[in-house]
């Protein structure tokens, strides 16, 4: 049976005190004030089960996490219907790739790209393997029992054999390109799947003479996402336009390519005479026979979430979800959803994305939606969101999430079981970066960065009044949009020089800009501090910006004169800004910043935070009651008086 959605967590965390911002509640007697800068912790920031991939042995479907400490593979025992045991990873960010060899199951980790050889008999892991590329993106195993690695920055394959323990590095896959994504390999020849423009290369064992087969058709595209490898044909799942590539192993102008109505194909599986594949956004699962004919819709198990592998065991197609599994029999077309959660799987503190206070609550965003920690009560629930939520904003009574993947926009009311998805930006937008709100025209502002390989990020504006969504694209040329604030009528607006991932930037310094929000107009646009990659944290007064940069540069920028005034050093890098009264806040994920805007003084109010922020992006949010912050120590949700 098809479970909810919403997978609804709720547990004791410590301390909290009972905040009430003006728009939610009527005002009540506060308590006394604490010393600025003391901190109390609130329990686990976000507490969740992202997997990453799966790899059947025997009856044990073995799965690993990304994000959490240390990640784990779980087994999950199909005829006990449980997970029975954990193994510990105990380095990388999380397990994007496995593949195994006989009993043994390989895994391969990320951010440190470690490879580790669990022995299923014993329930040992053991690792066998160190690189020093960022990603390790999938792993494929031959019939001869070679581990082939998908490597990235830059993108490149690396075999590794486990009868010698020796790897051997066979370069970069395609000159320029930053990623290998996609994996597979037979007894001849490995396939590799590229991005961020799209490439499918052939790799001979033997020679390692390259060959770029993807059919002139696909040129242009962003990644061959997806790949798998049968006796006859390879599947690709093709981003960003949503299609599979079926091509005769023997003769590549022999191909098909199936269309569909999706923007990303995450997993593709040749099984039983079809080609099995998953779409996003719509979280279908689809299939098509090799030989020809119509695309089959087989069901959705849970709307809009990605299928990070697809598997065949015993006739029927399994696919691993964050914190679940679907089952597909073709005997009977039966979809069913399984939560691994509820069957046992660990779940853990995740590395956060966002934070956010909207005065009695607090947002946490991570993998798959976002904790909400409840601060009257001590509580925390999970708001399953099908993506990663980047920011937040709260208006009146509803707070508004800035969702990665494809810029979407969701709404949520305090108490509902769900969030409301609102709007996708589109135009080749990938991840929101900041929201704010303008009480002069009424609406929303979200910046966001476009999909790896694309140029030019884009400022959307949202009415809550009607509903009316807009995207404009470019707004600073060449550059991804970043922080924002608006003041009457006028975003100001920070960037940053990288636009998609993967493609190396062709402007050298961030800049501040500002959009008159009414003529849907640039107004201007400035380089506040020289070198400065990103400005990811920006806030005003009456007279004057604020912005933040990433080497930790404070700027003020005179709005009458147009001209930066001041600057000064606050930290080692950059974040969110908040001013309350004459002083501004910021952190560098270690330590949380006073600056006394009069006298453009630095003095460190909390220090030891020591944050685990994924993607090392570190996060404050200013409380409604302008009393405290929130923030992150190591990965525990801590809040941290201020007195402005």
């Amino acid at each position: 049976m098809i479970q909810r959605r919403q997978f609804l967590q709720t547990v004791a965390v410590a301390g909290g005190m009972p905040l009430l911002s003006p728009g939610l509640a009527s005002a009540t007697e506060r308590p006394p004030r604490e010393a600025e800068g003391t901190v109390t912790e609130l329990g686990p920031a976000s507490v969740t089960t992202p997997l990453g991939n799966g790899e059947f042995v025997d009856g044990v479907l073995y799965a690993g996490t990304r994000g959490l400490s240390p990640n784990v593979v779980g087994a999950y025992d199909l005829a006990e219907d449980a997970v029975t045991a954990h193994v510990d990873i105990p380095t990388g960010i999380g397990v994007w790739a496995m593949c195994k060899v006989g009993t043994d199951v390989y895994v391969g980790t990320h951010s440190q790209s470690d490879l580790y050889r669990l022995d299923t008999l014993t329930g040992s892991a053991t690792k066998v393997g160190a690189y020093s590329y960022h990603f390790i993106w999938n792993l494929a195993a031959s019939p001869d029992g070679k581990v082939f690695l998908a490597i990235s920055e830059p993108g490149r394959v690396v075999e590794y054999d486990p009868a010698s323990g020796a790897s051997r590095d066979l370069g970069v896959t395609v000159e320029g390109e930053a990623y290998v994504r996609s994996i597979a390999a037979d007894e001849t020849t490995i396939y590799a799947g590229v991005g961020a423009h799209a490439h499918l290369v052939t790799i001979d064992r033997a020679t390692g003479a390259k060959r770029d087969i993807l059919p002139a058709s696909l040129v242009g595209r962003d990644f061959v996402a997806s790949l798998d490898v049968s006796g006859t044909h390879i599947a690709g799942g093709i981003s960003s336009n949503g299609e599979v590539l079926v091509m005769s192993k023997s003769d590549p102008a022999d191909h098909r390519i199936i269309t569909t109505s999706e923007k990303y194909v995450p997993s593709v599986l040749l099984h039983d005479g079809y080609v099995y594949f998953t779409g996003r956004p719509s979280g279908a699962l689809y299939r098509c026979a090799l030989d020809g004919g119509e695309v089959e819709t087989l069901g959705v198990a849970q709307p809009e979430a990605a299928t990070h592998r697809l598997l065949a065991h015993e006739g029927k197609v399994y696919g691993v979800q964050d914190g679940a599994v679907f089952v597909f029999d073709p005997a009977t077309k039966a979809l069913d959803y399984v939560n691994l959660v509820q069957r046992g799987f660990r779940a853990a503190p995740e590395q956060p994305m966002s934070v956010h206070s909207d005065g009695r609550r607090v947002y946490v965003g991570g993998k798959g939606g976002a904790d909400i920690h409840d601060l009257a009560t001590g509580t925390r629930t999970r708001l399953g969101i099908p993506g990663e939520p980047k920011t937040a904003l709260t208006v009146r009574d509803r707070t508004y999430l800035g969702v990665y993947t494809q810029g979407l926009l969701y709404s949520h009311r305090p108490g509902d079981a769900e969030a409301t998805l609102l709007a996708r930006t589109g135009n080749q937008q990938d991840r929101p970066r900041d929201l704010a709100y303008d009480p002069a025209t009424g609406l929303i502002a979200m910046t966001t960065q476009p999909e790896p390989g694309h140029v030019n990020g884009a400022l959307s504006l949202y009415s809550p009044r009607t509903g009316r969504f807009e995207t404009h694209r470019p707004v600073v040329e060449r550059q991804s949009l970043y922080a924002v604030t608006c003041r009457r009528g006028v975003a100001y607006i920070g960037t940053n020089v990288q636009e998609g991932l993967g493609l190396p930037p062709v402007t050298t310094t961030a800049r501040l800009a500002a959009y008159d929000l009414r003529r849907r107009s640039l107004l201007w646009q400035v380089e506040p501090v020289p070198g400065a990659k990103v400005v990811p944290g920006i806030a005003h007064t009456e007279r004057a910006v604020y912005g933040v940069t990433d080497t930790g540069v404070l700027f003020e920028f005179d709005l009458r004169r147009r001209t930066v005034t001041r600057t000064v050093q606050v930290g080692a890098r950059g974040s969110d800004l908040h001013i309350v009264g004459r002083s501004a806040y910021t952190t560098d994920g270690q330590a949380v910043y006073k600056i006394d805007l009069a006298a453009l003084t630095v003095r460190v109010i909390a220090g030891g935070l020591a944050g685990e922020w994924f993607g090392g992006e570190p996060k404050l949010a200013l409380d409604p009651s302008r009393r405290a912050l929130y923030g992150v120590k190591g990965r525990a949700l801590v809040r941290i008086a201020i007195t402005g």
